[in-house]
């Protein structure tokens, strides 16, 4: 087994089996929320260009894609959890040899998914819409959306996994400035086809892909020429059996729990769908809005996973732990302190994407049931972290699905039904967000901190 000394690591690496905690996650998930909140900011372009310039039902049409856009990508995308997993365990147990077949194995898994799941979702994309009650008026324009957004489906898996390799080893600056760069040239490309071609919908579609296509080629680039252990080699691309059942052995529950996760969204944007486009559109924007947040928390998401497993790797149960206890800190503060300022100038940013009183109400609506309770959906998302990070897949999806997939869908035909009102549709959300943390948390405390305390140190130079 090939294992290598301090020294032989990557300037752009973390190793984050010693040194105090606290800062090392802080300097880890930082570059992490900047990079989501550039990716959003590029997905916020689309929807401010479009429902400034193109109306509401451009907008409607936009918005309304992003459930059915995840429920298709995200088993696949969840096989990137998978490979940043399995690549941060090895590297946190100087096996950079398995290391690196984990790694060439998810580039190569990557290609063929984006490829496939393109093809799926371009042919597909009308039929599916219509099963999601589009409205008449919006179904066209998302349509056309979805199609030109799975064009782009292999640079986008590409991207995603390179970028979750090299988080894998602490490198989350790098990804941050290749979003900055792609998110530049979706703006860009944003107001020219949108404001100058008129292009609407087709337009804001082709500049999405492009900016994921510039944002793949940087990533691949940077890991050719990279002098790190994660330096990629064509020669090395094949599929290795036991690293792909590393990453499915994590990744396909990560991403049937993301998927199934959609299925009750769709049901929710179905829900949604039934009260107009006005209310789409409303809808639409305060979830875009409602990203920043969640993209702030979910980087401690990821810090939990990868720190966990490099510990974990390394056999260090006490960092673990203490891993666990730093993110959920951190998330909640993130959480509160975001989802408050936010409701705080809601109306000024709902104002932003669309000027229409009515959308900007409807848009309220939601955002004063979600914000305050946001910090919980983090909650929730750091226990699933710790749990995939310490070796375990199966149990935090089934206890994602049966208390947020499962118990939404129960709230919609129960209660909602009963009760055709947006703010008791809206309800679900937090009510499944925190019985699914309890439930995690006590998973966690009964089961899986058991296995931590067996942890046997990992062998090193």
């Amino acid at each position: 087994m090939f294992r290598f000394g301090p020294g032989k690591r990557g300037r752009h690496e973390i190793d984050m089996t010693e040194g105090p905690l606290l800062p090392k996650i802080l300097a880890f998930s930082g570059p992490l929320i900047l990079t989501g909140i550039l990716q959003l900011l590029y997905n916020a372009a689309d929807v401010i260009v479009v429902g400034n310039y193109a109306g509401h039902e451009a907008l409607a049409a936009v918005s309304s894609t992003g459930s059915l856009i995840n429920l298709l990508v995200n088993v696949f995308m969840g096989l990137s959890v998978g490979a940043s997993v399995a690549v941060a365990r090895h590297y946190g147990a100087r096996d950079i040899k398995a290391m690196r077949k984990a790694e060439h194995t998810a580039m190569t898994l990557a290609l063929f998914m984006g490829v496939g799941v393109g093809i799926f979702g371009f042919l597909l994309a009308r039929p599916l819409l219509q099963l999601m009650d589009s409205p008449p008026d919006v179904i066209d324009g998302a349509a056309l959306y979805v199609r030109i957004y799975f064009l782009g489906m292999p640079a986008n898996m590409l991207y995603n996994f390179g970028a979750a390799t090299m988080r894998a080893v602490g490198d989350t600056r790098r990804p941050m400035v290749y979003l900055m760069i792609s998110g530049l040239v979706n703006v860009l490309l944003n107001l020219l086809l949108v404001i100058v071609f008129h292009l609407d919908v087709a337009g804001v579609a082709i500049a999405t892909v492009a900016s994921q296509v510039v944002s793949m080629v940087l990533v691949l680039l940077c890991l050719f020429r990279t002098r790190g252990a994660i330096q990629l080699n064509l020669n090395e691309c094949r599929i290795d059996r036991k690293s792909l059942r590393d990453i499915i052995r994590i990744g396909l529950p990560a991403g049937l729990q993301g998927s199934l996760f959609s299925i009750s969204n769709v049901l929710i944007q179905s829900s949604v769908n039934s009260f107009g486009s006005l209310v789409v559109a409303g809808n639409g924007v305060a979830c875009n809005i409602e990203g920043f947040v969640y993209t702030a928390m979910n980087a401690q998401h990821q810090a939990d996973m990868t720190f966990a497993s490099q510990n974990y790797g390394a056999g260090k149960p006490d960092r673990v732990k203490r891993t666990l206890w730093c993110c959920l800190g951190v998330v909640t503060a993130i959480g509160l302190s975001m989802g408050l300022l936010i409701l705080l100038f809601g109306r000024p940013l709902l104002g932003l994407y669309n000027q229409e009183p009515e959308v900007i109400a409807k848009g309220m609506i939601r955002m004063e049931i979600i914000m305050p309770t946001y910090f919980l959906c983090g909650l929730m998302d750091v226990m699933v972290g710790q749990l995939r990070g310490v070796g375990y897949s199966i149990m935090p999806m089934i206890v994602s699905l049966t208390g947020a997939c499962l118990l939404r869908i129960v709230w919609i035909l129960t209660v909602f039904a009963q009760n055709h009102d947006l703010t008791v549709l809206y309800m679900s959300y937090p009510v499944s967000w925190f019985v699914t943390f309890v439930i995690h948390f006590l998973c966690y405390m009964l089961v899986a901190r058991k296995r931590v305390d067996k942890l046997k140190p990992a062998l090193r130079d």
